[in-house]
């Protein structure tokens, strides 16, 4: 059964409707194409008036999706090719994050992003998505391989986090991410980073440096999830909804605030709805930009790439 969330309800409520009519004109042989099409309407309208007007926690709760498009999706629907890499040659090979070259309209790049999982067993397997010290040094040495052979990165950032285990913290999880942030700062190719669904923390930074950062329109970016933030400010997850209204965590609030370089849209009603129309526009995107990209000298890109960063959070008082 497909998810519905509780803003969708009045959507959900016309479509049992319009299924209703099409049951009555079948059995009945009755002309109900009037009502049908004055429901279609009335469908369409209620989802562009509720979509175009999320909250902070709805954003949250449609970037969720389980079956919102993840980076295995997203490299068969935009990759000619796909050649998996594994292994940070230290520990083991994480499976919350995936890379590999790959090759898009003729195009070889580094691709490389967290993968949470489908099902029960799948997110098992992938941690949810969040990744060990040894996923984030897998990624490096990945970004490095391209470095050395001057292939663009793509990163994909879907993750609830860096996983926050004992474990983890003993092989120097903090380290891994901090590491990343500063070698992705200076490396001599083009990056290109998409948050395709959560981008929560740390665990995204870990490979969100990049030339252009860009958030498509119903994911979230922010230095902490809002339940988190609800248990640490008010001892409870009652409060989630108020957390991720304070937080500006949206799409809109990002661009707003000069953190990312752009929105991308969704199909209407979330990636989920049309992941073949999502990869589309997520690769055009990439062509275009590699195409601007790859004409500069690096050394420009880099610097270009530091001083976005850099600039951040300035203020300047008058």
């Amino acid at each position: 059964m497909d998810t519905i969330f509780d803003f969708e309800k009045p959507i959900a409520d016309l479509q049992q409707q319009i299924d209703k009519v099409k049951q009555v004109a079948d059995k009945t042989k009755v002309d109900m194409s009037a009502t049908l099409a004055e429901l279609e309407t009335k469908i369409g309208d209620t989802r562009q008036q509720i979509y175009s007007n999320l909250t902070g926690w709805q954003e949250v709760q449609l970037s969720r999706h389980s079956d919102r498009p993840q980076t295995l999706d997203y490299i068969s629907l935009i990759c000619d090719d796909f050649i998996e890499l594994h292994g940070d040659r230290t520990v083991r090979d994480d499976k919350a994050i995936i890379g590999g070259f790959a090759s898009i309209n003729g195009q070889t790049v580094m691709l490389i992003g967290h993968q949470k999982g489908k099902n029960t067993k799948e997110r098992q397997f992938r941690n949810f998505g969040m990744a060990n010290p040894e996923g984030y040094r897998k990624a490096l040495r990945l970004m490095k391989l391209a470095e050395k052979f001057n292939k663009p990165v793509i990163s994909f950032i879907d993750t609830m986090g860096a996983y926050p285990g004992l474990e983890a913290e003993e092989r120097g999880q903090g380290e891994a991410i901090a590491r990343n942030l500063l070698e992705m700062s200076v490396l001599q190719v083009p990056i290109l980073c998409f948050v395709v669904g959560e981008g929560a923390s740390g665990g995204a930074l870990g490979i969100g440096i990049g030339d252009k950062v860009y958030m498509l329109e119903h994911t979230w970016y922010s230095v902490i999830s809002p339940e988190s933030c609800s248990s640490i400010l008010w001892r409870s997850w009652d409060f989630k909804e108020r957390a991720a209204a304070c937080l500006k965590l949206t799409a809109e609030d990002m661009y707003s605030n000069k953190l990312i370089d752009g929105i991308i849209p969704e199909p209407l009603g979330g990636a989920h709805h049309n992941p073949q129309q999502m990869a589309t526009t997520i690769k055009d995107r990439i062509i275009k930009d590699l195409k601007l990209l790859t004409k500069k000298p690096i050394d420009e890109v880099v610097n270009q790439r530091i001083e976005k960063f850099c600039a951040m959070g300035v203020v300047v008082e008058g």
